[in-house]
């Protein structure tokens, strides 16, 4: 496995791939089952494997929450030298945005609901910085998770609208056990928070309604940001403590367990 901390050398490794088939996974490391899911399916369906580690800065809305993003880098390595990944990028800040974030990409639609109300500007750094990267790494495929599905709709229509050839495959969501939807962030909730957790996609998948699901969400102590029915699935947003969490379902799975309020 190659790790390129440099754009120009990594560059100069893809132009000699040529036209062999090439996959692409972007993550902003402290990776889990969830980005391993990614990994191994981009492996196994494309003859070289590319793996991005690159906290973004700019999708950040607080500061707080960049400071405390986990950073294992070395463990992150040998998970994906394990997986059988081809190259690893490892960009600087100053390598992305050498015009220190001046030009950016913006949706005036579905980037200013759900998440996107509640974190202004997020999805213009989501966005600007996959464009950017697709763009280095030139993939046939990139895969994205399910977890979330506002980004993932996002993407694709970005990569659509500006005619970029690449496939967006989309990956379900992985879960604990106890069906919460991995993420980075769960490291940072503490005992109690953790048990609590997985009432979010529990929810979910029992509330007659997102209305119902919201209801059901405070009373069993989360901080509701949003629950909403969008695109044949119901989409939430909330918080334990400082701990945001998101999560969505199809809504064809909805209502299938009627357990009573956790609450």
């Amino acid at each position: 496995m190659k790790v390129f901390n440099c754009i120009q050398d990594w560059q100069t490794c893809r132009k000699a791939w040529g036209d062999r088939s090439v996959g692409f996974v972007p993550t902003m490391g402290a990776l889990h089952d969830g980005h391993r899911s990614l990994v191994d399916r981009c492996v196994a369906e494309n003859q070289h494997a590319v793996v991005s580690i690159f906290v973004n800065p700019t999708q950040f809305d607080q500061a707080g929450d960049l400071a405390a993003y986990p950073s294992k880098l070395e463990q992150d390595l040998d998970i994906l030298s394990a997986c059988g990944v081809g190259a690893v990028l490892l960009p600087e800040k100053a390598m992305i945005y050498p015009d220190d974030y001046r030009y950016r990409i913006t949706e005036n639609g579905l980037s200013e609901r759900f998440c996107g109300a509640h974190r202004p500007g997020h999805f213009d750094g989501v966005l600007t910085v996959v464009m950017k990267l697709l763009n280095i790494v030139r993939p046939r495929q990139a895969y994205f998770g399910e977890k979330d599905y506002q980004q993932l709709l996002l993407v694709r229509d970005m990569v659509s609208a500006f005619f970029m050839d690449v496939e967006i495959v989309a990956c379900p969501t992985a879960r604990a056990e106890d069906g919460l939807a991995l993420s980075s962030r769960n490291q940072r909730l503490d005992p109690q928070q953790r048990a609590a957790a997985p009432f979010l996609h529990r929810i979910l998948r029992t509330a007659e309604s997102a209305d119902h699901a919201g209801n059901l969400l405070i009373r069993a102590g989360f901080d509701l940001d949003y629950v909403e029915d969008f695109s044949g699935r119901r989409l939430a947003a909330a918080r334990l403590g400082d701990v945001r969490l998101i999560d969505n379902i199809p809504l064809a799975s909805t209502g299938r367990e009627k357990n009573h309020d956790p609450a």
